[in-house]
């Protein structure tokens, strides 16, 4: 990401559709390297179930959603923590968001038809809560025929984004709801949310 700023057509596609996707976002070089970081930690059984709902509601629902997650911390993968802090200075910069921080993680779906339902990763409301959701996928070896699309409704319909190894997806998570189509082979991404001030 050295050297690239937000483009004007991206901060208009994010105010007009509510998201934007980007071809590159790490350099190929980085992402490769984390794609295999990312492997490593499921070898060592570091990703754990995902759950819906929050608090004592929260309960595993793999007809919800199969994904399984790490979070990581800002020593873990510093390359990756200081790529998502610098694209989130640019959002601040070019859209005036008013990003004050985020958290990072990773998730897989280990490829046996796993999905995640139609949803949105906030509810709008409130200081401190979740503004964007970013994006960076991690498959070098994508086919089509492994599934696993994201799939955006926008206000002109669905977009279909295919999980290519640094590609960026950046959307409102209050506004744009989405859906992780059967995913048949190993995918893994890694997710920042983008939260407003406390």
């Amino acid at each position: 990401m050295e050297g690239s700023l937000l483009e004007g057509s991206e901060i208009v596609q994010l105010g007009e559709r509510g998201f934007f996707t980007r071809g590159a976002f790490l350099g190929e070089a980085d992402a490769l390297a984390l794609a295999a970081g990312a492997e490593r930690l499921a070898q060592e059984g570091a990703y754990r179930p995902a759950g819906v709902s929050r608090g004592a509601d929260r309960r595993l629902d793999p007809t919800i959603r199969g994904d399984e997650l790490c979070w990581l911390e800002p020593e873990r993968f510093p390359r990756l923590h200081a790529a998502f802090d610098r694209l989130r200075l640019e959002l601040n910069a070019g859209a005036y968001l008013g990003l004050d921080r985020f958290d990072l993680q990773l998730a897989r779906y280990p490829g046996d038809g796993e999905g995640y339902r139609r949803h949105r990763d906030a509810f709008t409301g409130g200081p401190g809560s979740r503004r964007l959701t970013a994006i960076c996928y991690l498959n070098p070896h994508w086919r089509p025929e492994h599934g696993g699309m994201l799939r955006l409704h926008g206000p002109s319909g669905a977009l279909d984004v295919e999980p290519w190894l640094d590609r960026l997806v950046v959307f409102r998570s209050e506004q744009v709801e989405h859906e992780v189509l059967p995913v048949l082979a190993p995918r893994y991404a890694a997710t920042a949310w983008y939260y407003g001030p406390l």
